[in-house]
């Protein structure tokens, strides 16, 4: 079958749908959908019986930033501050020292148990060092679970912001070693840039949010959506443009958003 714009968006349509249906059946046992979107992936891929074959590593990465970008604006919106403040700073710790003792644990190990380099099972660990937001969120959220204290928050400010330090791990580790003069060392002034870029886009940007969303009247209500998606895709945008991290702007700016009286 020759792949065109009517055949990928009937295929993924299909997929999405069954994803949706299988998850709203299993789900009712505990599995998270997460899992249940990756078996019919998985199922439809090359070697499962869908055989579709796909290898564009630069359209997934798209994809995958689009996406994640929504999840933390998402999960972003419903943090509270109020709930957040008392965890804020074991949050931090958890999201930035936790994910980069993660990674180099993982490295050691990988690169001890097989025949990969040190830095390359570093790079292993830096890209699954942090938990995934949306199945944090979709199970704490979706299901009656009695977490004591403040655990809950905990694990909904740590999953919602340790992409960012992931992020910053994966392509350190990648710049280090398509360059074999630099030194680990460089990465020291790279973190700080893209943390302080970033917090501070996404300060001002969530500020520019609410005001852009109280004071623009806007003839047709459903125009509202497409002002917040056209402004989450800006946030992220602007931030990158100038070597910040825009995960961290992005989820950042949906904390300043949702603590914040706003109209429609």
């Amino acid at each position: 079958m020759t792949l065109n714009s009517e055949n990928i968006l009937l295929i993924g349509s299909v997929l999405l749908l069954l994803s949706i249906l299988a998850s709203k059946t299993i789900g009712r046992v505990g599995i998270p959908a997460l899992i249940i979107f990756l078996i019919v992936g998985m199922l439809a891929g090359s070697d499962g019986i869908g055989g579709i074959h796909f290898d564009d590593a630069d359209l997934a990465q798209s994809l995958g930033t689009i996406a994640l970008t929504f999840i933390l604006f998402a999960g972003g919106l419903e943090t509270k501050l109020e709930s957040v403040k008392p965890i804020l700073k074991q949050g931090i710790l958890l999201s930035t020292l936790g994910v980069f003792i993660t990674a180099g644990t993982v490295g050691y190990f990988v690169a001890a148990i097989s025949d990969f380099t040190l830095m390359e099972g570093f790079l292993i660990g830096a890209i699954v060092s942090s938990t995934d937001a949306a199945a944090v969120f979709s199970v704490l959220r979706s299901k009656s679970i009695g977490l004591k204290g403040n655990l809950r928050p905990l694990l909904e400010l740590e999953s919602g912001s340790n992409d960012p330090m992931a992020y910053f791990l994966t392509i350190g580790i990648t710049s280090l070693m398509m360059n074999a003069e630099s030194s680990a060392l460089s990465l020291i002034p790279m973190f700080f840039q893209q943390m302080i870029i970033g917090a501070l886009l996404g300060y001002l940007m969530g500020k520019f949010m609410t005001w852009v969303i109280n004071k623009v009247n806007l003839d047709y209500d459903g125009l509202y959506p497409v002002l917040m998606l056209a402004l989450v895709f800006f946030t992220y945008s602007i931030t990158a443009f100038f070597n910040g991290n825009g995960f961290l702007a992005v989820y950042l700016a949906a904390i300043i958003l949702g603590n914040q009286n706003f109209v429609h």
